[in-house]
């Protein structure tokens, strides 16, 4: 568990596991077109919500690729930078509809930075 008050705390629960189903997940309002802006693209990685079969292969918020309108956006670099030091292997890449569904990292801050499941200890 990381420390209190530092850049990405964790939210442990005791007892109870919190998830929700594909239909309860954020998604960005309307219909952005994300194209030509920028993403994390990572190895694979498991969501972290106990159940969940998703594998991730880019930096993810409730199962949308986080996009950044700006290459070097201190945010974009600081996640990037994040990725790193856990071992992802993140690469910045310009993403494409192709590669699935997106949100605006910004829009995601916005909505309170919703996250689809939350492990409980045991």
């Amino acid at each position: 568990m990381r420390e209190p008050g530092s850049e990405h705390e964790e939210l442990i629960l005791e007892s109870e596991e919190l998830v929700w189903s594909e239909e309860e997940l954020w998604s960005e309002p309307g219909e952005p077109d994300h194209a030509g802006w920028f993403c994390v693209a990572t190895d694979p990685f498991p969501c972290p919500a106990e159940g969940c079969t998703f594998v991730a292969e880019f930096m993810t918020a409730t199962h949308l690729i986080l996009v950044w309108e700006e290459r070097d956006d201190p945010n974009l670099l600081r996640h990037a930078g994040r990725a790193k030091q856990v071992g992802r292997n993140p690469r910045v890449v310009e993403y494409a509809p192709s590669f699935g569904p997106s949100g605006s990292y910004y829009a995601w801050e916005a909505a309170g930075r919703p996250v689809h499941g939350l492990r409980a200890t045991t």
